[in-house]
This record gives C-alpha cells, sequence and structure tokens, in this order.
C-alpha cells in the first residue's frame, strides 16, 4: 500500500484525507479525514477577489493539516483547489499562501477535472453493486459550484456550472451584508430560477434524465442525510450510503427555507459553518431531483478527496 494524503480546498470548506492505498485490490484505509469551514469564497462572486480574512482562515487550516501530514507520514501530497479560487483575480496570493505552509503548489483545477475526481471517489465502491442501477448520475454540490457526471464504469460526460449553496446564498438571499432569515418568497422564487437555468446550461453536456442512480456528495447532502435520519450527532458511517427519498428531501428543503437561524443551528448534526447556507443547497438537491425524476439520492462521503487519493496512486 502507498500512504498518501490530499486536500481539496473549496468555496466553504478546506478537507484532508490520509489514507494508504492499493490500486491493485482498491482497497483503501482510511488514517485521517477531517473538514474546516473556512468561506474562501467568501464575497468572491460579488468582489472577484479572495478576502484577507479568508485567506487567513484557510492558511490556519494549512497549518493544522500540514502538521497532520507530517504525523501519518505520507509520501505523497496533492492539494486541489476549485470554484472559488478559479474565479479569484488574486488567487497567486492563495497559492503562494499554500507552498508557503504545506510545501506543494495546489493545483487549481477545472471543473471537468473536479468532476472526474468526485466521480472516481463517490462510484469506486459501488461498482458491484446489484441494486444500483448504472448508468450513475454524480451530483457534488459545492459552495460555487455543482459538478454533474453521468458515467457508468467511466465518465461519459461531465459538466460543471456556477450554482453552490454559498454562491446561491450570496446572489440571492443576502440584502444589506446580512442573510435574510428566512427567505422570502421572492428570493426563493429567484434561487430556483438561477438553479434551473444552471440545470439548463448543464443539460447540454450531461444527459441528467438517462442516469438511472443519483449520487449526491459534499455537505448540503449529507447534512440533509443526517436530519432525514434525526442523528443525534454528525455521523458519517450512518450517512455514507444511506438513502434518502425525494418526499423526504422535500419535505426538509421546505423546513429549512421557512426556519430561522436559531431553528437551523439547534439542528444537532448541522455544522455551524452551514447553518447560513444549507438551505440553499438542499433547494439545488431538491430541484436536481426534480429535473431528473430520481425518486431517492444515494448519499456517498466519498468524493472528490478519495478521487484525488486514488490519483496518487
Amino acid at each position: 500500500m502507498t500512504r498518501v494524503a490530499a486536500v481539496d480546498c473549496g468555496t466553504n470548506s478546506i478537507r484532508l484525507l490520509v489514507a494508504d492505498a492499493d490500486p491493485d485490490t482498491g482497497e483503501l484505509v482510511e488514517l485521517d479525514r477531517r473538514m474546516t469551514i473556512v468561506r474562501l469564497g467568501q464575497g468572491v462572486d460579488r468582489t472577484g477577489r479572495l478576502a484577507p480574512e479568508a485567506l487567513e482562515r484557510t492558511f490556519a487550516a494549512c497549518r493544522e493539516y500540514a502538521a497532520a501530514v507530517k504525523e501519518h507520514g505520507a509520501e505523497r501530497l496533492r492539494f486541489v483547489a476549485t470554484s472559488a479560487s478559479r474565479d479569484a483575480e488574486n488567487r497567486d496570493e492563495f497559492v503562494r499562501g499554500v507552498l508557503d505552509v504545506l510545501g506543494v503548489e495546489p493545483e487549481v483545477i477545472t471543473g471537468d477535472q473536479e468532476a472526474e475526481f468526485s466521480f472516481t471517489g463517490a462510484t469506486k465502491e459501488l461498482k458491484g453493486r446489484a441494486d444500483l442501477a448504472k448508468p450513475y448520475l454524480v451530483v457534488d454540490i459545492g459552495g460555487g459550484s455543482t459538478e454533474f457526471v453521468v458515467g457508468d464504469e467511466h465518465v461519459q460526460a461531465a459538466r460543471s456550472v456556477d450554482v453552490g449553496c454559498v454562491r446561491m446564498t450570496e446572489r440571492h438571499l443576502v440584502v444589506d451584508g446580512k442573510v435574510t432569515d428566512p427567505p422570502t418568497a421572492e428570493q426563493i422564487a429567484a434561487m430556483r430560477a438561477g438553479i434551473e437555468t444552471a440545470l439548463d446550461l448543464a443539460e447540454r453536456t450531461v444527459p441528467l434524465s438517462e442516469a438511472r442512480t443519483l449520487v449526491g456528495l459534499a455537505g448540503s447532502v449529507t447534512t440533509i442525510s443526517a436530519i432525514a435520519q434525526e442523528l443525534p450527532a454528525y455521523d458519517s458511517a450512518a450517512i455514507h450510503h444511506s438513502r434518502v427519498p425525494y418526499d423526504k428531501v422535500r419535505e426538509i428543503t421546505e423546513w429549512l427555507l421557512r426556519s430561522t437561524h436559531a431553528e437551523r443551528a439547534a439542528v444537532p448534526s448541522m455544522h455551524p459553518g452551514r447553518v447560513d447556507v444549507i438551505a440553499a443547497g438542499a433547494l439545488v438537491l431538491l430541484t436536481i431531483m426534480e429535473r431528473t425524476g430520481a425518486d431517492e439520492v444515494v448519499v456517498s462521503e466519498h468524493d472528490i478527496l478519495d478521487g484525488i487519493v486514488w490519483s496518487l496512486c
């Protein structure tokens, strides 16, 4: 086995996975998996730049991750950066900071590359499951973008669109610097229209309706699973490969859209960094399920991080 480390830096969170991986058997032994909400994409949609405080939060998390990588003795490290750093005018500042802390240069990957990694990470364990029909539609709902990938054994089509829980919240639910709590019917309608437009764009490349199994990734989807199961705390083992019916997703989304900050924060499985953006993320998932006709979503804790690990092997 090869011991490697992967970092995925997105718009809302930065995550680390250190694992022993055997490409011959497909076995992956997880040694350290962690996530920190840093909101790197704070204000990027409006200003086009990474905010100084967002960069400092990200570099602080990188320092913690550097210590973990050293402690576990990983042979190789790959750092992948996604939507927010693709969009920012001052991304060179971000690149220099990561290089100083971790000793590797972040790869600011394209949306299509992001989709490839997500598909590999999400589906490697699913192959051979007779209860899950192919092709799969893997949907990775991030902070700034959502990746759509259709494939069987390999990727057949992929597209990234600029719809994510942070971007939709900042674009449609923020007034005078504050998130409307709860959003108005007009705000929800505008947000849904934006999501529908993005799905139209995705469908030009990805045959969404041809997929037989919808696989959902990232924090918005996993949080919805935790709420559906009424978990007393976030439990990765209970969430991984759970299946949430469409009716339950709709019920949870409708509640999130009419709830207050305090009500959402009181959910025991809710990460504090998702309280203000989870409603937008849930609406993205619900709209996708309505567009594709999916009667359930299979939730995966394995995603782009796992795909990055396999790329190192």
